[in-house]
């Protein structure tokens, strides 16, 4: 028996390999296969199946190219409606992998097809259950991000929830190994802890929803509190159900070379988004005007889901070997529309005499000697409400980077005011200054280290808030 859990950081996203005597199965894929093919290859197996907990919503997978290139079906549980061919599994129903054995528990609450596969050993005794988005470590999937109606609710899909753990999961034993789709980060639960797998025991003792003494506690527990899906999830969950375009013709089409005056002439378009996916601290030191800073080294794809248009046209910018991964990690999220990149990167852009932009950073400290002297001065907090209630400067505005696809939300800025912007860390207030700068406000100021280097300062007035307050 061999099992590998195939870890992505920036989308807190974890696929799995399960083999034995030669065959193999994937679970969850992501779009970029070659992963799952070259481990095949290595271990001189070959794919038999492609198993899916459910419709994802955070990332686009790789079901129906692995499908292609390997000739497995795609197995989802009950329920499911594809415009594709799929093996639409019964509840119970057992898959062999050589010596091993999968079974299908049917696990409605997520979504209304989601599904555990239980692994049985070669002795047939229950070795680990991957739980997909229905059990993570410390957390349980969200339940208001299947589609419903008005005879559906959230608080229904999270009763269904409770019946399917306690039925289909809560019933294992304590040693049995539970692998989920996603880790810490990730906006599928409404907190993960920092594991990426557990045991039923660790989880039946730690895992606060499964401590609920009955199913209107878990229902309360669990749609308590529970933030905003990012927008992109529904757009992501429709390309899962319907389809998408191979990720290798996606791969061609954004890997073409464009010469600066071309790029010039192109950028013309207001509709094209230039997306710059270098390093903040590389971005903010100078940039194409009008261009998006959105870093490779992040959340890249969550956060270029959750604020590009899926529709417009994209241009790239960045560092050089980058631009076939910038596409991958986009397409990861349905961003299929790159149209090519800056040949020769920033550099040639700032070489060739085209007037560029930039972004002031300052220090923490420095913001506290402006505070008192600068009446124009604005703290623009771009952080989650929640973030901002646990502690934030005395009149700073909080804005979160979520809400900033909307112009309107940065409408009521004055030509007068000074823009000291600021994240947790620094990663999310680049992205913000830059969305910023777009729509034409230039009186910006980025903080270095953001809130963990504010809060340490002796002069910074912080308050704290009870309650978020929409």
């Amino acid at each position: 028996m061999y099992i590998k859990q195939l870890y992505t950081g920036c989308l807190s996203e974890a696929a799995y390999y399960i083999e034995s005597k030669g065959e193999a199965a994937v679970i969850d894929p992501l779009r970029d296969i070659d992963h799952y093919i070259d481990l095949a290859a290595e271990r001189k197996a070959n794919i038999k199946y492609i198993f899916e907990t459910h419709f994802h919503a955070d990332f686009v997978s790789g079901h129906i190219d692995l499908s292609k290139a390997t000739g497995a079906p795609i197995v989802y549980g009950p329920g499911t409606e594809t415009k594709f061919p799929v093996h639409i599994a019964k509840d119970g129903e057992i898959f062999k992998i050589g010596d091993l054995t999968i079974e299908v528990r049917h696990t409605p609450g997520h979504t209304l097809e989601s599904s555990c596969y239980l692994l049985k050993d070669e002795q047939g005794k229950d070795h680990c259950v991957f739980t997909g988005d229905t059990l993570f470590a410390g957390d349980v999937g969200r339940p208001d991000l299947a589609q419903k109606s008005d005879e559906i609710t959230t608080e229904d899909l999270a009763g269904m929830m409770y019946e399917s753990l306690q039925k289909k999961i809560m019933p294992l034993g304590d040693d049995v190994i539970v692998y989920p789709a996603h880790g810490p980060g990730s906006s599928c639960g409404k907190n993960l802890g920092p594991n990426t797998f557990s045991t039923i025991g660790e989880e039946k003792e730690y895992n606060y929803a499964l401590r609920a003494a009955n199913k209107t506690d878990f229902i309360k527990a669990v749609t308590d509190g529970i933030p905003p899906p990012p927008q992109y999830f529904p757009i992501n969950a429709k390309i899962n159900k319907e389809g998408y375009d191979s990720i290798d013709d996606i791969v061609i089409t954004g890997m073409r070379p464009i010469p600066v005056p071309e790029f010039k002439k192109m950028i013309l378009d207001d509709s094209i988004i230039v997306l710059d996916t270098r390093r903040a601290d590389e971005f903010t030191k100078g940039f194409v005007p009008g261009s998006i800073s959105i870093g490779l080294d992040g959340r890249f794809a969550e956060w270029a889901g959750s604020l590009l248009s899926f529709e417009a046209p994209m241009l790239l910018i960045t560092d050089a070997g980058k631009e076939k991964e910038s596409i991958i990690r986009l397409a990861r999220v349905g961003l299929d529309k790159v149209q090519g990149f800056l040949e020769g990167g920033y550099e040639a852009w700032r070489k060739s005499g085209e007037p560029s932009d930039m972004i002031i950073d300052i220090e923490a400290d420095e913001l506290m000697m402006d505070i008192p002297f600068d009446p124009q001065l604005k703290v623009l907090d771009v952080r989650k409400p929640a973030e901002f209630a646990e502690g934030h400067l005395r009149g700073a505005l909080n804005l979160p980077l979520n809400d900033m696809t909307d112009p309107a939300s940065m409408a009521n800025f004055e030509d007068d005011q000074n823009l000291y912007v600021h994240c947790a860390g620094g990663y999310r207030s680049v992205i913000a200054a830059s969305m910023l700068k777009r729509q034409g406000i230039h009186n910006i100021r980025n903080i270095l280290g953001g809130w963990g280097k504010i809060k340490e300062q002796e002069k910074a007035e912080i308050v704290k808030e009870a309650n978020v307050l929409n």
